[in-house]
């Protein structure tokens, strides 16, 4: 059943002054609607500028026809993509390398004697290596006169233009120049999906896994890609001890990014990536919160 919304409003402005509206109607295209997603709404349908507090008022779902292109509050959701794993104590990113441990430095209980009434506060522990989760290589990790996180610009890590690349594992676990061949990738981010990230936290995951040949980073290297990222255990070819693909793309300057996922959830093109670790001094691999921003049409 087609469903709309009825509801009032109320805009405050941070220069002063507010505007009011009553029984207004708009088409929606599930059964509900936040408030804050229709605040959102209203602001940008009218254009309006130094908006400082919206109430939503006595909103009401109706069943009633469309009359126009309705609100689809999960489109505003969906903007931002995830391609970051959850860290959690125990989780195994690299085998031989330790698992994180996450505990409580001071607990809510230990904490509460420090405050008047109810208040309480956690401060978390964290012990793991920097190949922890979702991580970024800079060229410390693996030239010592490599630049370090602290070292690499911000503009290397955000909002970089980029392309997804579908490389199916089923069909091949070896990526060569080949499958970047016809693509426009200069100057962009180029994030590898295989699907591998189907088998993350098991045991299958660590073995036998989509890696990059040393063709390949050099012909990503000579079109001067500015990151390469990939959904599987490592870059590189873990079932020998060389590391081409490291050693060719960190030693032009090009990030790498591994264990990603949800990459399945991006289009071809017109998206762009960010993978930001804290400012360390002295590492050249860190956990990132990486996520692709979607064009808006």
């Amino acid at each position: 059943m087609e469903k709309r919304v009825k509801f009032d409003f109320e805009i405050f402005f941070t220069n002063g002054g507010s505007i009011k509206g009553e029984d207004f109607r708009l088409d929606i295209s599930g059964d509900d609607i936040s408030d804050s997603a229709l605040a959102d709404y209203i602001v940008e349908d009218m254009q309006l500028l130094m908006v400082g507090k919206v109430n939503i008022l006595n909103k009401e779902i109706l069943i009633e026809p469309h009359k126009r292109k309705p609100i689809d509050e999960s489109v505003a959701e969906e903007f931002l993509i995830d391609l970051s794993h959850t860290i959690e104590d125990g989780l195994i990113t690299y085998k031989g390398l330790p698992a994180p441990h996450i505990c409580d430095y001071l607990s809510r209980e230990q904490s509460r004697h420090n405050y008047d009434g109810d208040i309480s506060f956690q401060i978390g522990k964290i012990e793991m290596v920097t190949n922890t989760g979702t991580y970024i290589d800079c060229p410390f990790h693996r030239f010592a006169e490599g630049k370090d996180i602290s070292q690499t610009e911000l503009k290397n890590f955000a909002q970089l233009k980029a392309v997804m690349i579908h490389i199916p594992f089923t069909e091949t676990l070896e990526i060569t120049e080949d499958h970047f061949k016809n693509r426009e990738i200069r100057n962009k981010a180029v994030l590898i999906q295989t699907g591998w990230d189907k088998h993350w936290n098991t045991e299958l995951y660590y073995q036998d896994h989509p890696y990059l040949t040393q063709k390949a980073a050099i012909y990503l290297r000579d079109c001067n890609v500015t990151l390469v990222g990939i959904d599987s255990h490592n870059i590189d070819d873990t079932s020998g001890k060389t590391r081409p693909v490291h050693t060719i793309l960190l030693g032009s300057g090009i990030l790498i990014v591994e264990h990603l996922c949800n990459l399945d959830k991006l289009p071809a093109e017109n998206f762009t990536f960010t993978a930001a670790p804290p400012k360390f001094k002295g590492v050249g691999t860190f956990p990132v919160r990486a996520f692709a921003s979607i064009e808006k049409k």
